[in-house]
């Protein structure tokens, strides 16, 4: 009882001291007109506008912070506080174009520290700068066509796997934990090598308290989503320093070592001067960062098409067309193939007509390296950008009808420049962008090949969290073809 009346105390205590925080902060002058900087409303200390941020997704709306904010103060660049952080809201496909071309000109790559603690907890010294540099030396060579052909057949043997485990025996499952099931253990099998369901499953709870929680009120105290997030990545970097090692002493013993994965790339790859590019602790912030950004997403916008189908039966019929012409290609046992992927162009515009309307993530950051006006206002050095997907993807300016579902908007040319943009643009474009589309159509073949499905929840309800998320999970009924 002391105990309890104790934390009472100590939260009050935090309370009073927040208030009265706020009401000196509210007395502080503002910015002088001369400055020139963007409008907007920095919120409450600490949290900034971060609350309402939040509000404005759980309602399923997550645009109305954008919009409401381009309406009140600029329809070019506004400034808010996200995420404890000042920062400079670039709207619109100019403002994408800018973030997108200039980087190492007016600003470089930077992510929210709260961010930061969460998956580099023991690495947060290293600049951005050089994080994005040593990555990016190792992706391309994972990521790249030659590579990526070698995965699709391990990406078609598993999802047929995952379905007749996972779909086949029931007559209703739940697309969205599915599709996550499924990712995250393409994932493990890609990256490090893991094929025992188990050792998945070990590391599948964890990170679903990562990602829930990574985006959310920096508030580091017990219960908050911020503090599970913090103690599920402790848990899993310990997870694979163990791992780390146990592969260190196989290559030892062995001289040479048969897996050709993410983890094997990382533990080889030298400096110029031919020592390791990273430690043990920062491969594992990077591979637990790779897992996060290769899962959580694509997991999304697998349920959200698969959503739009059976919402859709005329483009049900078409993305089935177009999937059962490349099955009956195929002998019944022969998986799918480079060539195959690359007939499925409609089955894409779906996709991507998904990602627009349900975007798997509200955009990325960047900081100003030096200052600079954009649209008359000054952006100063040290200051953090945002380009976010909602300043264009349903912008009627861009998408006419922006709230109707339409693939046909990705046919010939497709969208313009900077409009589109779930995997960023620029020289920091989503380096998994190729990895993502094969993952998500190879997913697509399966299920449409195999099932019709009706919903169980006619009108379910998505909150942004800060990703789209079914509330009850997209319940289905299965009937196998």
């Amino acid at each position: 009882m002391d105990v309890f009346f104790s934390y009472l105390l100590h939260l009050a205590v935090f309370f009073i001291s927040l208030s009265l925080i706020f009401l000196l902060y509210k007395q502080k002058p503002s910015a002088s007109h001369g400055d020139n900087l963007p409008p907007g409303n920095k919120g409450w200390p600490f949290v900034g506008e971060s609350l309402e941020y939040l509000k404005v997704g759980r309602r399923g709306e997550p645009e109305k912070f954008i919009k409401d904010r381009v309406s009140k103060y600029s329809p070019d660049v506004f400034q808010t506080s996200l995420l404890g952080e000042r920062i400079a809201v670039f709207c619109g496909a100019s403002g994408n174009k800018l973030l997108f071309t200039s980087e190492k000109k007016y600003v470089t790559a930077w992510w929210p520290r709260s961010l930061m603690k969460v998956l580099f907890q023991d690495s947060l010294q290293l600049s951005l700068k050089e994080e994005s540099t040593r990555i990016r030396r190792l992706l391309p060579e994972i990521l790249k066509t030659e590579a990526l052909q070698h995965h699709i057949p391990v990406m078609d043997s598993m999802a047929r796997e995952h379905l007749k485990k996972d779909w086949y025996p029931y007559k209703q499952v739940k697309i969205f934990p599915l599709s996550k099931k499924y990712t995250f253990a393409l994932a493990c099998r890609l990256f490090l090598s893991i094929k025992d369901p188990n050792q998945v499953t070990k590391f599948a709870d964890p990170f679903a308290l990562v990602t829930s929680g990574m985006m959310s009120v920096p508030m580091n105290f017990p219960g908050t989503a911020y503090n599970r997030a913090i103690k599920g990545s402790k848990f899993i970097l310990n997870e694979l320093l163990v791992m780390i090692q146990q592969r260190k002493m196989e290559m030892l013993e062995k001289k040479e070592t048969a897996y050709a994965d993410l983890l094997n790339r990382m533990l080889l790859a030298k400096d110029e001067n031919g020592r390791p590019l990273m430690s043990e602790i920062e491969i594992a912030n990077r591979i637990m960062a790779l897992l996060i950004a290769s899962h959580d997403t694509i997991s999304t916008t697998i349920t959200f098409t698969l959503k739009n189908l059976v919402e859709h039966p005329h483009v049900y019929t078409k993305v089935l067309n177009e999937q059962m012409e490349i099955a009956k290609s195929k002998a019944p046992e022969e998986l799918l193939n480079w060539e195959d992927v690359q007939k499925m162009k409609y089955s894409w515009c779906v996709a991507c007509e998904t990602m627009r309307l349900l975007p798997p993530s509200p955009g990325g950051f960047r900081e100003a390296i030096t200052d600079f006006t954009y649209a008359g206002f000054t952006i100063p050095k040290g200051w953090k950008a945002h380009w976010t997907v909602y300043s264009t993807h349903k912008n009627p300016k861009y998408f006419p009808n922006p709230e109707k579902f339409d693939p046909s908007r990705f046919e010939g040319d497709g969208p313009a420049p900077y409009t589109f943009v779930p995997f960023g643009g620029g020289p920091l474009m989503c380096p998994g962008k190729e990895y993502a589309r094969l993952e998500i159509l190879i997913f697509m073949h399966n299920v449409v090949t195999k099932f019709k499905w009706k919903k169980v929840i006619e009108d379910e309800k998505v909150i942004f969290d800060p990703t789209p998320i079914p509330v009850n999970d997209l319940p289905i009924h299965l009937e196998p073809l």
